[in-house]
C-alpha cells in the first residue's frame, strides 16, 4: 500500500481523513462511501459511513459530535461528525492505519477535551462528556440500564441527553 501523508500528534504519526478519502477515490473508484445520519438533534448527531461495492457493506464506520465540545463544532458539528465517520470507515477499511486507526482529528479533539478543566455546574455536578454519554448509550444496549439510570443524576446534562438515554432505556 502507498505510504500515506501524516501528520505528528504528541509523538504519533496519524493519517488526516482528506488523505485517507483521496487513496479511497482514486484507487477504488468501483466503491461508494456511502453516510447515513442515525440521529441529530440541536445538541449533537450520530454518523454512520459505509463502504459499499457491488451493493455489499464492506466496511463501516460510526462518529458522535456535540455542538459545544469545541469552537468549530458550533457552526459545523453535522460536517466534522460526517468527516469522522468517514475516516473511520476508511480506516476500517485498511486505508491510513499504518500507525492508528483514529484520524488526526479524533486524536487532536481527545487531546483538547482531556486537557480542559474538568467543568462543574452550579449544582456541583460533573457536565457529562460525549465520551460518558457514549459510554452510557453502550451500557444500556449491554443491559446495564439500571446502573446507566442511577448514575445519571451524578451528572449535569443537557435535556437532549437525558432524553436520549431514556429513550435508549426505554427500548430495552
Amino acid at each position: 500500500m502507498t505510504k500515506l501523508k501524516t501528520i505528528n500528534i504528541k509523538g504519533k504519526e496519524y493519517v488526516e481523513v482528506n488523505e485517507r478519502l483521496k487513496y479511497f477515490r482514486e484507487n477504488h473508484p468501483e466503491h461508494s462511501l456511502v453516510t447515513e445520519i442515525i440521529q441529530c438533534t440541536e445538541e449533537h448527531c450520530v454518523i454512520k459511513a459505509t463502504i459499499v461495492y457491488g451493493g455489499v457493506p464492506i466496511a463501516t464506520g460510526h462518529a458522535h459530535e456535540v455542538r459545544s465540545a469545541s469552537f468549530i463544532n458550533k457552526t459545523s458539528f453535522v460536517e466534522v461528525c460526517e468527516t469522522s465517520a468517514w475516516g473511520r470507515a476508511l480506516a476500517n477499511f485498511g486505508i491510513g492505519i499504518d500507525s492508528q486507526v483514529a484520524s488526526a482529528h479524533e486524536v487532536a479533539n481527545a487531546i483538547a477535551q482531556t486537557e480542559l478543566p474538568k467543568k462543574k455546574q452550579a449544582s456541583g455536578k460533573k457536565k457529562l462528556t460525549s465520551s460518558q454519554f457514549d459510554a452510557m448509550m453502550k451500557a444500556i444496549r449491554d443491559g446495564e440500564s439500571l446502573v446507566v439510570k442511577q448514575r445519571m443524576d451524578s451528572y449535569s446534562m443537557t435535556e437532549d441527553q437525558r432524553k436520549l438515554l431514556m429513550l435508549e432505556i426505554e427500548k430495552q
